[in-house]
This record gives structure tokens, sequence and C-alpha cells, in this order.
């Protein structure tokens, strides 16, 4: 079956003084609500570039909410299988 879906991911960015916090939040079709977090902190000796901070936090948001949608996936193949799931990374 030929389909087209649409996930969408909801990015929340909050910064106090050198240190950018990100969560990513996706919730799948099955309603699994799914978040990975992130964070950045800025060496005060380094220019304050508040764009650099937002994108190393959403970087490692992503990371995390990936690997632990990598991790929900094994538990619902091992719920399926009743075996043991490794999904390569």
């Amino acid at each position: 079956m030929d389909a087209t879906k649409h996930w969408s991911i909801t990015v929340d960015i909050d910064e106090e003084e050198n240190t950018t916090l990100a969560h990513a939040s996706l919730r799948t079709p099955a309603g699994q609500d799914v978040t990975g977090v992130g964070k950045a902190e800025r060496n005060p000796l380094d220019p304050n570039v508040p764009t650099i901070g937002d994108e190393l936090a959403v970087a490692r948001a992503l990371r995390d909410l990936a690997e632990r949608l990598l991790h929900t996936t094994e538990k619902e193949i091992t719920s399926v299988t009743g075996e043991p799931a490794h999904v390569h990374r």
C-alpha cells in the first residue's frame, strides 16, 4: 500500500544566561508521546551568539528523540514477536 504520512515535531527552546535547553516532541500515530532533550552551554569567554546555542541544543534534542524513538520501536517489535529486538543505529 502506498501512502504519504505526516508527522510533526515540536521544538521548544529555553535560554537562560549561558545555557540553552531544547525539547523536541512528537506524538506517534499510535498515540505514543516521545520527547528528546538537548542542552548547550556557552563558555562565558565566547561571544554571545544565541543562534549557535539554539542549533546545538536542538540538534542534541533531535538526536535524543531519535534514540528514544528507536528504543520505542524495539519495545514494540519485542511485544509483537516475543523475541528481543535490536534495531541498527
